[in-house]
């Protein structure tokens, strides 16, 4: 089975608890850990896209990646925009190594295979508007760059299916830019994931089929803390 879930937005080491945002928050680590546990088994896989610690460094987000190592089933991250951590994919590896954190994998500009099926993505970010920055703007084409090398790297494997994550929307609300959702089309995936919005934000999420990928929105709050299924396998 492949599950998913995004934002778990950890703190265990660090002074940024998430009930500040509203009583759905209060004691989320634990009920995301019995959710998780009830939930995924250890030949499952959960795909976590994105804003996963709030640790500034990464050597400060042991205990948010002991908490992760220790729920059944194995782990695919990428970056969130609030993963200060994040840095390079040899000093994320050796991490993993040095801490013995083996069942989390890093999703950066490659593809992890699960079955027959291919997990690739990027962070994403905002879509391009008119009044969007040059700076934004060169962000989002790269972010577009990182999708295609991941996705190149699914085409390589041969896989059956592909499932996309990205921590951002791909596509928003009264914008007419597609251009993720067209890279998508073009290497035949069917089915994205997303994370990044929360409470009142939520409403504008687009879900369900758009433009011939299905999408599907997964911040913990918004699924109630739990891993929700992508796909049986």
């Amino acid at each position: 089975m492949i599950y998913a879930i995004s934002d778990l937005h950890l703190s265990l080491n660090t002074d940024k608890p998430m009930d500040v945002f509203g009583e759905k928050w209060k004691n989320y680590a634990e009920r995301i850990r019995d959710n998780w546990n009830d939930t995924v088994k250890n030949d499952d896989f959960v795909i976590i896209p994105g804003d996963i610690s709030w640790a500034t460094y990464l050597g400060d987000a042991v205990t948010d990646f002991s908490y992760i190592n220790s729920l059944s089933g194995k782990k695919i991250i990428l970056k969130g925009n609030h993963d200060y951590w994040w840095t390079t994919m040899n000093k994320l590896t050796v991490f993993l190594s040095e801490n013995g954190f083996e069942s989390v994998s890093f999703l950066h500009n490659n593809t992890i295979i699960c079955g027959d099926t291919a997990i690739c993505g990027t962070r994403g970010w905002n879509i391009p508007s008119g009044n969007s920055s040059e700076e934004d703007m060169r962000i989002f084409e790269r972010e577009k760059l990182r999708l295609i090398a991941s996705l190149e790297a699914a085409d390589k494997a041969k896989a059956n299916e592909i499932i996309v994550a990205m921590h951002y929307p791909p596509v928003e609300k009264d914008n007419p830019n597609t251009d993720f959702l067209n890279i998508m089309k073009e290497y035949g995936v069917k089915k994205c994931i997303y994370g990044h919005l929360h409470a009142a934000a939520q409403k504008f999420a687009i879900q369900g089929e758009f433009s011939g990928v299905d999408l599907r929105l997964v911040s913990c709050d918004y699924i109630n803390f739990t891993p929700v299924l992508i796909k049986k396998c």
